[in-house]
């Protein structure tokens, strides 16, 4: 729901700040007091076009913001998060205009395209009247109302994801075929490939193994002369260190004879001895186990060529070289077995065919049984609002298979489709004696398309997911007792949703929840918009004036009353 709207230097309005409520919000003014101005401006977040025409003379700019309440709303919860603006309950519309024409939007004080705004407008809103953001009139919106209102849309999510199953199955097929004209192109230059690398036969980690014994070969006389030495100072000289901690050890055992403080020492030096013992034992292993093989040493040098040669020729590692051996193996399996695979898909989509088929049949048989059912709602509903010769119709098309791969069998004719089954829906209308149903869009506009409007949306106000519902002027050229209707059917209607209306009429203005004026003062010289929220004194006072006149009697008065249904109530 709108919870405010704030509006400033546009047109008439020069700063102006309505808080509207649940239920049916009315207004009502005098003829030219800027009532559609506000429905204008209101249009401006919304996504509708913008002129420099709107800025207000002598401002620099016009700005527009809108506070809606969006908690639990889902599909807006999912556009605003794919286009990076932060979700919360409360969205906030912001739309400047400069006085050279230039236009900004805000969603939650994001900068968004026009595009995304208008996106955002269309699950906000629907205005009615002179206005062009009306979902009614967009034809692909009949068939979602009409699943709405059939409770229908478990089988369209179930259609859904059996049509999606059938198009990825195209998608492998041409994937299949892609791949089989490269691979013929490829075929030979993979098969030179993988011989060339199958003939190297690279293993993982292998380079890393070679550099490290390449290391030792290429240092063998280095380590043997270093460790013949080492192995002399440790235990193969007559001062070799070995004997002389021998000697250290005797005489530290002599000294702690006379003086025990020494014998700790003692310990220190078998130890240290012991160390030297480990040390001696694996440099005289290691010493003798130096290999020096030049042959060795020659094959690891070409084999480390071959392995980086064929690394930077595939993909840098031998990794990658070795991943890139198995894809190009895949694909030439694929190669000798293309047709198998291409007709073991074929034969699934066949089997996916006659699922979507079945499915699209209930759902086209339910479509059919659910429209009729909401023709004779609409028409009943239009003959309580005047219109008494209305037809309606909710027509429903199958269209012959043409173009696209996708599409569904009945008997033997092939049909196509859309993510919703094979029905294209429309509604029809005829509102005078003689005349055939005509698309619902090419209704002439006034205050018959609102009643028409009107009447859809209470049959199918339970069902239908817009929150704000906005009628302007929806009472051109309707008399007393059809206003009558057309209040009580706002009424209604404003269950389920937030109304805002326009209104000259009493009969109508009787039944707000919540009722604003519109006026026009004289400011500084300048004609300047204002719009109040009226207290039940001023409610009756105004619904008085739309009955009598600019002057109220007390019978205008009592009139009101009655009509508001205060009659007899204490105040």
């Amino acid at each position: 729901m709108l919870r405010s709207l704030y509006v400033r230097n546009y047109a008439l309005i020069d700063e102006i700040e309505v808080e509207f409520e649940s239920g049916l919000n009315i207004i009502t003014g005098e003829t030219g007091a800027g009532k559609s101005i506000l429905i204008d401006a209101l249009g401006l977040i919304l996504g509708e076009r913008a002129s420099s025409e709107v800025v207000r003379k002598g401002a620099d700019k016009a700005v527009v913001e809108g506070v809606f309440y969006i908690g639990g709303n889902r599909k807006l919860k999912k556009i605003l998060e794919e286009n990076g603006i932060e979700f919360s309950d409360d969205l906030i519309l912001r739309r400047e205009v400069s006085a050279k024409g230039q236009s900004r939007c805000f969603a939650n004080d994001t900068p968004i395209p026009l595009s995304v705004m208008k996106e955002i407008g269309n699950h906000l809103v629907d205005l009615h009247g002179q206005h062009e953001h009306q979902s009614l009139l967009r034809v692909e919106t009949h068939i979602e109302l009409l699943d709405d209102f059939g409770g229908l849309m478990g089988m369209v999510e179930e259609f859904k994801r059996e049509l999606n199953k059938l198009e990825n199955y195209y998608k492998e097929i041409d994937d299949l075929k892609r791949r089989e004209s490269l691979l013929k192109e490829k075929r030979e230059l993979y098969e030179f490939q993988l011989r060339e690398i199958e003939m190297i036969n690279p293993q993982a980690g292998e380079i890393e193994e070679l550099e490290d014994e390449l290391k030792l070969l290429e240092n063998a006389e280095k380590l043997y002369e270093a460790t013949s030495r080492l192995y002399s100072m440790l235990y193969g000289s007559e001062t070799s260190i070995h004997d002389l901690l021998v000697i250290v050890r005797n005489q530290l055992e002599d000294l702690s004879t006379i003086d025990k403080r020494f014998q700790p020492y003692v310990e220190d030096a078998r130890s240290a001895q012991v160390i030297i013992d480990e040390i001696t034992n694996f440099v005289q292993s290691y010493n003798s186990k130096i290999e020096f093989n030049p042959e060795r040493l020659e094959y690891i040098r070409e084999r480390l060529h071959a392995l980086n040669r064929l690394s930077k020729k595939y993909g840098g590692t031998v990794e990658k070289v070795i991943e890139y051996k198995d894809k190009i193996k895949r694909e030439l399996e694929i190669a000798e077995n293309f047709e198998d695979e291409i007709a073991r898909i074929e034969r699934r989509i066949d089997e996916q065919i006659k699922i979507c088929s079945e499915i699209a049949e209930r759902l086209s048989s339910k479509r059919r049984e659910v429209a009729e059912g909401v023709s004779e709602a609409i028409v009943s509903v239009l003959k309580e609002l005047g219109i008494e010769n209305a037809q309606f119709e909710v027509k429903i098309e199958n269209r012959p298979k043409r173009s696209g791969r996708c599409y569904v069998k009945l008997g033997d004719e092939s049909y196509e489709v859309t993510n919703r089954g094979i029905d294209f829906v429309e509604f029809y209308i005829s509102t005078n004696i003689g005349e055939d149903p005509k698309p619902l869009v090419k209704v002439a506009s006034g205050g018959e398309i609102s009643r028409i409007m009107l009447a859809l949306k209470s049959v199918l106000a339970k069902s239908e997911r817009l929150p704000l519902l906005v009628f302007d002027e929806i009472d051109t050229g309707i008399s007393g007792r059809i206003a009558q209707k057309v209040g009580q059917s706002l009424k209604n209607l404003s269950k389920y949703h937030q109304i805002i209306a326009i209104t000259h009429l009493p009969q109508i203005a009787s039944f707000a929840d919540t009722h604003f004026l519109a006026e026009k003062v004289i400011q500084n010289g300048r004609a300047v918009t204002r719009i109040r929220k009226l207290e039940i004194e001023e409610r009756i006072k105004e619904i008085a004036k739309l009955m009598s006149g600019e002057e109220v009697t007390q019978a205008s008065i009592e009139s009101a009353k009655e009509l508001m249904g205060l009659k007899g109530k204490s105040k």
